[in-house]
């Protein structure tokens, strides 16, 4: 997997320094394209290495982890510094494995903001606080770094042999892939909607459901049932019916009362999206309701000097449109250090 976009660097260089904060697909592929502009390029990333999601969220049977360690291999040959294991927070940094978001705006001529999403949205249902009843984006990143080699398998939380995942978008046939994969007998995807409105690909689900997965639409919990000690035993669940559309364009899920029904099972793994998280949150940087950044046209947003890309910027989506906000930002950075665009902006 390439994430730059050169195959020599220019001979002179810009004497600019760039800080990407994010070493995901929006973030590496605009190293990638600032360090072939000739701008020095350090990327900042809390984890062990870089890749974001492409290494610690998404299993090896999708995207292999070897393409994107040679793209990373890559960047890091061209130039690229990825300071890893650092965490970037607000202020200054105090402890070890830290650095102040101050510290990198003193520190560099224009900074990507490209953290993604990784909070995941609950239920809010009865019981959703048992044991065994997982965050399914959670689960698949520890999963993730078992097949990285950052954690033993014998220490991922057990699942049983019937597990319920909620939601019908990657995450949720990842999450169901890969249940079957540690020895599940029975999964369900349990979805509000029907499989024609379903966030991901059609050809997906069915694909799972040739696997032998059971796709339970028209359906949403009610209830996760169990107690602290036996951890969850079943999940009721209400039939729904479609209505009018709401803000996504899809039919709204009604409720239909008397409806309710019960599944035994033994783990859920709850997939209904994830949330994006700005490694600051102050007056200067304008956040979204929707805890996005704010950004223009150009992907400025509203500090001097700050851009954003990527699943921080829209939401969780795609990763080619997480690369294509990358390139954007990077474009948009290189204009702004050579004074084509200026800052007059207004939120």
């Amino acid at each position: 997997m390439r994430f730059s976009r050169c195959k020599s660097l220019p001979t002179q260089k810009s004497g600019k320094r760039v800080a990407i904060i994010g070493a995901g697909p929006a973030g590496l592929a605009a190293a990638g394209f600032l360090i072939c502009r000739g701008h020095e390029v350090h990327v900042y990333d809390m984890m062990e290495e870089p890749g974001g999601l492409l290494i610690y969220g998404i299993p090896d049977f999708r995207i292999p982890k070897k393409n994107v360690r040679e793209g990373t291999h890559e960047l890091a040959m061209l130039g690229v510094r990825f300071h890893m294991r650092t965490k970037v927070v607000p202020g200054e940094g105090v402890r070890e494995g830290e650095i102040g978001f101050n510290e990198i705006l003193r520190g560099y001529d224009a900074v990507i903001i490209a953290t993604g999403t990784w909070a995941e949205r609950r239920l809010n249902v009865e019981g959703e606080d048992l044991p065994r009843v997982y965050p399914a984006f959670h689960y698949l990143f520890h999963y993730c770094r078992v097949e990285a080699g950052y954690e033993r398998l014998e220490d991922l939380p057990p699942l049983g042999r019937r597990v319920a995942v909620i939601g019908a978008g990657l995450t949720a046939v990842d999450a169901a892939a890969v249940s079957k994969r540690l020895g599940a007998e029975t999964v369900y995807m349990i979805y509000r909607r029907t499989i024609n409105e379903a966030p991901a690909r059609r050809h997906e689900i069915e694909n799972l459901i040739k696997a032998g997965i059971k796709w339970i639409e028209l359906a949403a919990p009610k209830r996760f049932i169990g107690d602290r000690e036996k951890g969850v035993t079943g999940v009721e669940l209400i039939r729904m019916r479609l209505g009018e559309p709401d803000k996504s364009g899809r039919p709204r899920p009604v409720p239909i009362e008397g409806s309710e029904f019960v599944l035994d099972i033994d783990a859920a793994l709850i997939a209904i999206g994830e949330i994006p998280t700005p490694p600051i949150m102050n007056k200067e940087l304008k956040i979204n309701p929707d805890n996005t950044i704010w950004v223009d046209k150009k992907m400025r947003t509203t500090m001097k000097g700050v851009f954003a890309a990527g699943d921080v910027v829209t939401g969780p989506s795609l990763i080619g449109n997480a690369i294509a906000s990358g390139l954007k930002a990077a474009q948009a950075v290189d204009e702004y250090l050579s004074g084509k665009i200026s800052w007059d902006l207004t939120p």
